[in-house]
């Protein structure tokens, strides 16, 4: 793991040595779960903002409270502390899809090209676990890897205008639940009814990062029963 300065108040903590072009794993996402909960804890009274990302974890100090010395050195314990820390599960966290061709339009190409059956490829979209490895760029936009390589898809050469919310795509080895409706170049397997990003509840969103995420295929009637909208 390395610190850098990452602004006048603020620290970027690498947890790979590619740093920027780090690729996502289980194993790095889950240490940065631990150290978000461990600076959060140790940290609070002079945090601005945590930002966790796949391989790092940014964080944003009040200069008028503290300076990068103590955050730096506050840091550098912790981060010592986590080599006898057990990495975290995360929780687990079904979301429940409308899978078919009505609301996954890219199903019969994802099908196609991998010269499996539709069928096939949402049993293989809803049989693992994934990881929460990110959240952004928008509120609620959950990162989560990886999709078996069978299915893995390069995204839309054209990206849609507008995407509709809860549109669950895929993205090479990524697969993510829109939030909200907005522009987007992922392939769409499928629409899930749960809202992912709702600033009136608590927490406002149901996932975080460390978190682990099945799908489960549910019919168009529970899907509409359940909020969904087509």
């Amino acid at each position: 793991m390395r610190i850098a300065l990452a602004g006048e108040n603020a620290l970027i903590i690498y947890f790979d040595e590619a740093g920027f072009s780090a690729q996502a794993s289980p194993e790095v996402a889950a240490r940065v779960q631990v150290a978000t909960v461990a600076v959060s804890a140790a940290l609070d009274s002079v945090l601005i903002d945590l930002i966790p990302s796949y391989a790092s974890l940014t964080l944003i100090f009040d200069a008028l409270k503290t300076d990068h010395f103590y955050i730096r050195q506050t840091l550098t314990t912790i981060l010592a502390e986590q080599d006898n820390v057990q990495l975290g599960q995360g929780e687990l966290v079904t979301l429940p899809v409308y899978y078919s061709t009505e609301s996954g339009p890219e199903l019969e190409l994802i099908a196609a090209n991998a010269e499996l059956s539709i069928e096939q490829v949402i049993d293989l979209h809803q049989e693992q676990e994934y990881r929460v490895y990110a959240i952004g760029f928008a509120p609620g936009f959950a990162y989560l890897g990886q999709v078996n390589k069978k299915i893995a898809t390069a995204r839309l050469s054209t990206p849609r205008q507008k995407v509709p919310r809860g549109a669950v795509g895929i993205a090479d080895r990524q697969t993510a639940v829109y939030p909200a409706p907005s522009p987007g170049g992922w392939n769409l397997v499928g629409l899930c009814p749960q809202r992912m990003f709702d600033p009136a509840a608590e927490p406002s969103m149901p996932v975080a990062v460390g978190d682990r995420i099945r799908f489960e295929a549910i019919s168009r009637s529970r899907f509409l029963a359940l909020g969904g909208e087509l």
